[in-house]
């Protein structure tokens, strides 16, 4: 099988394909650096000052790289496939056998971690909400204590249809700052970055 590229993806290494082989050689150091280390903007700067180009184009073909790597392996292809499919993309001959040194190495290690990644969590099915207030006590006649009541139902990650309950109980005030906390992360899983993440490893 031929494998298919999203058009960002692509874009980003296909400027590979324009560089010479001990370039692209070099960018396969990267990638590796990357798997193990995530990336290095300091030698990022550098290579992109070598070649002449913007500082985002050396991170994004690197990001590229590891990317096809990852999929690649997440594909399973065989020697053959992934020459054909490195091919396709562009890349000659003598460029393709550097890449392909690069997944023979690297295949089994990217597999294990992407097994290791794609671990099933809980997931939100329901939820249910009561709001109470304390008007009064033994103690003080005069007050108000609002408090929330929530009834968070999740389904369990193994696809059985069994689905747990969560009582939590809280203030307006943490209510609050739970919520921003959660709009917070939802923005930052809209980033790009995460987003890269999210297709390496579906």
């Amino acid at each position: 099988m031929l494998l298919t590229l999203k058009p960002d993806h692509k874009k980003h290494v296909l400027f590979l394909t324009k560089q010479s082989p001990p370039v692209l050689q070099d960018f396969c150091k990267l990638a590796l650096d990357y798997l193990q280390k995530g990336p290095n903007v300091k030698v990022y700067n550098a290579a992109a000052q070598k070649l002449n180009v913007e500082l985002d184009m050396i991170k994004n073909s690197v990001e590229g790289l590891v990317n096809l790597l990852l999929e690649t392996c997440k594909h399973k292809l065989n020697a053959e496939d992934f020459r054909d499919s490195v091919i396709a993309l562009g890349f000659t001959e003598e460029k393709e056998a550097i890449l392909s040194k690069l997944y023979n190495v690297k295949k089994d290690e990217v597999t294990d971690a992407l097994k290791e990644i794609g671990f099933k969590q809980a997931k939100y099915h329901d939820m249910e909400w009561r709001f109470e207030v304390q008007t009064a006590s033994r103690c003080l006649l005069k007050q108000v204590i609002p408090l929330v009541a929530l009834n968070l139902s999740v389904k369990n990650p193994d696809d059985s249809p069994e689905i747990e309950h969560i009582l939590l109980q809280t203030d307006p005030t943490n209510l609050l700052h739970m919520t921003q906390q959660l709009e917070e992360a939802l923005q930052e899983s809209r980033s790009q970055h995460i987003r890269r993440i999210s297709k390496a490893i579906k």
